[in-house]
């Protein structure tokens, strides 16, 4: 539906060391970024996890484009503006050897929806599923939703059989459709899957496949460079030099959907002045932010959107403007007599943010504004940015959730009900030209939307996004390997080592 496009030209980087001759039923080793931390649970992140390992999967897809495409369902079509008519593939089988009824549908859809806390797709949605002859459902939501067949594209929104949901949280092993069947796990350490011979897209190359989940980054490189990995995910820019072209692995850099933003408290004072924003926006050079304070690990930014979608900016940032941006805080009443003092909040967990908050502190003191760092614990300080009580806050943010569309994000962060409206920003312009979402089907329009609302935000200078995210993945004697941006797949029927 929405187009997602790889940097991969942009960062010089990938395809380099690919190649060699595909071995029969060979293994792939992963050593995997994230852990599982839910058991699992097809209702949390770890979905993502079985989907990238090719065990599970959902009526449709999203493909590399953006695109919403067919996968357990072939074709769909809606009924009225509150229900779709999902026709359901022919010939599919689950692990467990039963077949993909509508029945199943009915009942793995029905599980999600009724969670305590349904995933961030499918909340609010009031979604209910119910058969429709032999080979179709019929999905219902309480309020028109024009995206709910790219929803059903979520990792959250996976088809299990029916023998998974025996009782308590659905069991994964042995119960998805995709081309990997998950034989074993071990905690939060290893996840083992093997072919799935039955698989309706055709037998899958692999044999088997080993992801091994390694939080450390340092610890996943040394891994790959010593032959103990095939594929290694999310590695330190200081190390990516030696995966480079020629180097014999391929070294895969894509732009990632998320948006790294300085956010001002329009609450109160002294960011409820749009002259002090203006100001905080002209003295930050987004671009030193980029090159210097990251080393080329992100790329600069010049709105809410960045090179990851079709809508987002492509240009380059804009230059920082310490005079203009001295002259505005004149304008309010500041200066060596009153000099604005202000608090920098920022975390930990991501190690860009306290790189960051040192240099934007710089930058603003060259302008005339002390700003205090304080770094703490995110979860201590959400619930003070949502209730107002700070002053600016640097926060590393996805602006996809689950399924390639901005709509979400847009209400929850920026109208004026919205429940992660950190900024405090509220327009009723805003709010009007996001609500046209509500109704608004067409791919084009939708996407004119969010540049129009981007737009926007710079104009009332909500926030400055400061850099975009780059992700990687690096390979060794493998071929069929493509980094995702929305780390939905990795293990693909076609995917396979090399000898």
């Amino acid at each position: 539906m929405i187009a997602v496009l790889a940097l991969l030209a942009a960062c010089g980087r990938g395809g380099g060391g690919e190649g060699g001759t595909p071995v029969p039923d060979g293994e792939l080793r992963i050593a995997a970024q994230f852990s599982p931390r839910s058991g699992y649970a097809i209702d949390t992140d770890d979905a993502y996890i079985l989907t990238q390992l090719g065990a599970t999967e959902a009526l449709t897809a999203a493909s590399a484009d953006g695109q919403v495409r067919p996968a357990l369902a072939e074709s769909w079509s809606q009924i009225d503006p509150l229900t779709w008519r999902f026709v359901l593939r022919s010939g599919v089988t689950f692990h467990d050897g039963t077949p993909l009824t509508p029945a199943a549908v009915v009942t793995a859809l029905g599980y999600v929806a009724g969670v305590a806390a349904p995933p961030r797709a499918l909340r609010g949605l009031g979604l209910a599923a119910v058969e429709d002859g032999a080979d179709a459902v019929r999905i219902a939501t309480a309020h028109p939703d024009p995206i709910l067949p790219l929803r059903m594209s979520s990792p959250n929104a996976v088809i299990l059989a029916p023998s998974a949901y025996a009782g308590g949280a659905p069991s994964v092993i042995g119960t998805g459709t995709g081309p990997m069947r998950l034989t074993a796990v071990e905690g939060t350490q290893q996840a083992v899957l093997e072919r799935f011979d039955g698989y309706w897209g055709g037998r899958p190359a692999l044999a088997r496949v080993s992801a091994t989940f390694v939080d450390d980054p340092s610890a996943r490189a040394l891994a790959l460079r010593a032959g103990d990995v095939d594929i290694a995910q999310g590695l330190p820019e200081s190390t990516l030099l030696e995966f480079s072209a020629g180097s014999g692995f391929d070294d895969q850099t894509v732009a990632a959907p998320r948006t790294v933003s300085l956010l001002m408290n329009q609450s109160a004072a002294p960011f409820d002045d749009a002259r002090i924003r203006q100001a905080v926006t002209r003295a930050v050079d987004r671009t030193a932010l980029a090159e210097q304070a990251l080393a080329g690990s992100a790329v600069p930014a010049s709105e809410l959107f960045g090179p990851a979608v079709a809508w987002g900016a492509q240009g380059p940032a804009p230059a920082p403007d310490v005079a203009g941006a001295r002259a505005l805080l004149t304008e309010a009443g500041h200066g060596p007599d009153n000099p604005l003092r202000v608090r920098l909040w920022t975390y930990q967990n991501r190690p860009e943010l306290p790189t960051l908050a040192t240099a934007v502190q710089a930058m603003l003191r060259e302008a005339g504004i002390d700003a205090e760092i304080q770094i703490g614990e995110y979860g201590t300080q959400e619930p003070e940015v949502l209730a107002g009580r700070y002053d600016m806050f640097l926060l590393s943010r996805s602006y996809l959730t689950d399924v390639p569309d901005a709509g979400a994000t847009l209400r929850s962060d920026y109208t004026c009900d919205g429940s992660y409206n950190i900024n405090h920003y509220c327009s009723a312009a805003f709010d009007s030209l996001v609500g046209t979402l509500d109704t608004t089907t067409d791919v084009a329009a939708r996407q004119d939307v969010f540049r129009a609302a981007a737009s926007m935000l710079v104009d009332d200078a909500v926030g400055v996004p400061l850099v975009h995210s780059l992700e990687n993945g690096v390979s060794h004697n493998v071929v069929g390997y493509t980094l995702d941006p929305m780390t939905k797949q990795l293990v693909t029927p076609q995917l396979a080592v090399t000898g």
